[in-house]
């Protein structure tokens, strides 16, 4: 099987489960292959949408039903959520629908407003709002950089393999790297 079949086939899982967790990487190669003809936009955009909203509601009660036990596993994140808390009391709305274009804080993020005051029903409005400029912004990123490539170069198609893996392989990059300093921030 070769790997246009592959994205054809599963691009629009791999798209939901990468838009489950942080998926910023997965939904620009999604709108990528969108302009290559391999997935839909409107499918790309829709998926996200699905997949970033569920996986910020599932953080968001995860938070909100067993933020205590979190934090006694880690303590070292105890002073993250007290200064997270300090802004989500004024500044919840805009943190909701903003914290999906935070790098590193997907899944933090919704997890600390689940353990905040705020209304479960005002964070499904704004997560939902959240969640298609989200899908729209980044998908639709990722279908415009495949049309400034064609601008740029005759034959894309001959290269798209290797374009593809560059973007996946720089986004597992600046993921690990991401990782790695957080990580070392709380040792």
């Amino acid at each position: 099987m070769n790997f246009a079949a592959l994205i054809s086939q599963y691009g629009y899982f791999a798209l939901f489960a990468g838009a489950l967790l942080e998926g910023e990487t997965v939904l620009i190669l999604a709108g990528f292959a969108a302009h290559q003809g391999y997935l839909q936009l409107h499918w790309v955009i829709l998926i996200a949408m699905l997949g970033g909203f569920l996986g910020d509601q599932f953080y968001f009660w995860m938070g909100r039903r067993h933020g205590a036990w979190v934090l006694s596993q880690f303590p070292r994140l105890v002073p993250v959520f007290e200064r997270a808390n300090v802004l989500i009391e004024r500044y919840h709305e805009a943190l909701i629908v903003g914290i999906r274009f935070l790098y590193g804080l997907r899944t933090v993020g919704p997890m600390a407003l689940g353990m905040s005051v705020v209304q479960a029903w005002r964070f499904v409005l704004f997560n939902a709002l959240g969640a298609v400029i989200w899908a729209v912004a980044i998908g639709g990123a990722g279908y415009l950089f495949g049309n400034a490539l064609e601008l740029f170069m005759q034959d894309v198609r001959r290269l798209e393999q290797t374009l593809l893996v560059v973007i996946l392989l720089a986004g597992f990059a600046v993921w690990g790297w991401r990782r790695y300093r957080f990580r070392n921030k709380f040792k």
